[in-house]
């Protein structure tokens, strides 16, 4: 099969490598899935530039970890009926080295689960990190209906999403944006207010004019955390995914404790499986539904191995960023 990996960290254009890998086989408990678009996330592009130095200890890697395409075949204890079924893939590189960067992949079927008919598989190639991410950020502590959550970042990848889930369960909606066309954008998504957070003191524009936050969808914990704290509750939730302005963020200790103040780290690798099954179940329905809407900002060919990459790293642009296989 053709495929993209590496066998060294480094830059993009220095180790990712294109051409022939063995094709996989489906083992027990395995599907093995015909691949139209793999999903490219900043996690991604982090462990190629080696921010997991054992990564490699076992061999080389088909990098990335969400995907979408068919099931062509089963492994023993599978059933049959499978095959056949278009599904999105998430977990695909994620304490395994072989992504979803290839034409097949041979995954645990639980990590392959079916679409909708009419879902588009570029789409489902960007559930797996951003729409699940969102997901357990929005409802890891409960229904949101009738609160106030702060989303920052309601541009990003994962901010755009969790407006969504959160306007659509009946969540009032504060988001952060740099500019207006960023503020444009949350607003249409359902955000009811928008802060610039390039405003020094946005967490008190916040409080003072649309009162206090129940909870937190937080893009950069550590950068934010002293607007933060102007602006939730007593009793409030912060849920992060983030923190990568600053990565060993200082914490106001005393402050935080005497607010009763929670925080949650998200990374959707190490959710409950109960949380996954939650945020596969309601994206489901929301991709049958079509209240949700998506945003593909590049589609990169196979064979270009670096440029999806690269265009995570450089940014600068809103959307996800798909490999296009088939």
């Amino acid at each position: 099969m053709k495929a993209v990996w590496f066998e060294s960290f480094g830059p993009a254009d220095a180790v990712l490598q294109y051409g022939d890998q063995p094709t996989p086989t489906a083992g027990p408990g395995e599907v093995l899935v015909k691949l139209a678009f793999a999903g490219v996330n900043p996690s991604d592009v982090k462990k190629r530039a080696g921010a997991f130095p054992n990564l490699l200890d076992q061999g080389l890697i088909i990098p990335n970890s969400d995907g979408s395409g068919t099931i062509v075949a089963v492994g023993d204890g599978v059933s049959e009926t499978r095959i056949g079924e278009r599904v999105f893939v998430y977990q695909g590189q994620y304490g395994r080295r072989l992504g979803t960067t290839a034409e097949y992949i041979a995954i645990d079927e639980r990590r392959a689960p079916r679409l909708p008919e009419t879902a588009d598989l570029a789409v489902a190639a960007c559930i797996g990190i951003p729409i699940m991410t969102a997901h357990r950020c929005v409802f890891a502590d409960g229904p949101v209906a009738d609160q106030r959550l702060l989303i920052t970042g309601g541009a990003g990848r994962v901010g755009f999403y969790a407006i969504q889930w959160a306007k659509h369960a009946g969540a009032t909606v504060i988001a952060t944006a740099s500019n207006e066309t960023d503020r444009e954008l949350c607003l249409s998504l359902g955000a009811d207010h928008v802060v610039n957070h390039r405003d020094p003191n946005w967490g008190a524009v916040v409080s003072q004019d649309f009162g206090k936050v129940d909870r937190v969808i937080e893009v950069e914990f550590g950068a934010n955390l002293p607007q933060v704290i102007q602006c939730i509750n007593t009793g409030g939730t912060i849920a992060t995914y983030s923190s990568a302005q600053v990565p060993t963020p200082e914490l106001p200790f005393r402050d935080m404790m005497f607010m009763d103040l929670t925080v949650r780290m998200v990374i959707v690798y190490a959710m409950p499986e109960t949380a996954k099954e939650a945020a596969i179940a309601d994206t489901i329905s929301a991709l049958e539904e079509g209240w949700m809407v998506h945003r593909i900002a590049h589609k990169v060919p196979l064979n270009q191995p670096a440029k999806a990459h690269e265009l995570i790293e450089q940014g600068g642009f809103g959307g996800c960023v798909v490999i296009e296989i088939a």
